[in-house]
């Protein structure tokens, strides 16, 4: 049995995907999963054939110090991305995997999103380089270990009506319940 570092909610609707020890790169490799937890299935894989063919872009938002700018990135309401063609291939190659062990479940492709996608940093690969003055440096990769859920979607919540909202069935929003004192601080 793979350890996971997070048990799925309902495991009979969950299907699962991971891999350790890949040789991506750590940060390009979190930037990726950043975007992706939370999307659909269909909507995911879609975006990541948009990536390779550089028609969108992966934001970088963390690991950002020397990202390039683009326009790409504004939907995101960034101005840093990248197109990380190892990272996508790898989480393309993980969805194809993660839809197979759905359909083994029995679950339809069309109702999954990406509930949970952790990255996480495995251990360094060590080299050496060879310096001036006969010295040795180091010369190391940066690893991960990757993790996916796919788990059925929820049904849409609907809107509360008008007559919901006058029973007191939903909580108005503060500003209306407190007024004035609503962001007045009460601490002494």
């Amino acid at each position: 049995m793979v350890k996971y570092c997070s048990a799925p909610k309902d495991n009979a609707n969950t299907a699962r995907a991971k891999g350790s020890d890949l040789r991506v790169h750590f940060k390009n490799t979190w930037q990726v999963a950043d975007v992706l937890r939370g999307m659909p299935f269909v909507k995911a894989q879609k975006y990541l054939e948009d990536v390779m063919e550089h028609k969108r872009c992966i934001p970088y938002h963390r690991f950002s110090h020397a990202a390039g700018r683009t326009p790409q990135a504004k939907e995101f309401g960034l101005t840093q991305g990248r197109w990380p063609r190892k990272s996508v291939e790898l989480f393309q190659n993980l969805l194809k995997n993660a839809e197979s062990n759905a359909d083994q479940k029995g679950l339809e492709v069309k109702d999954l999103k990406l509930s949970h996608v952790v990255v996480q940093r495995a251990q360094k690969i060590r080299r050496r380089t060879y310096r001036a003055h006969g010295r040795i440096g180091a010369y190391m990769a940066s690893p991960c270990h990757v993790e996916m859920f796919l788990e059925k979607r929820d049904a849409t919540v609907p809107k509360p009506t008008a007559q919901a909202l006058r029973q007191g069935r939903v909580k108005p929003p503060a500003h209306k319940r407190f007024g004035d004192r609503a962001h007045r601080c009460t601490y002494k």
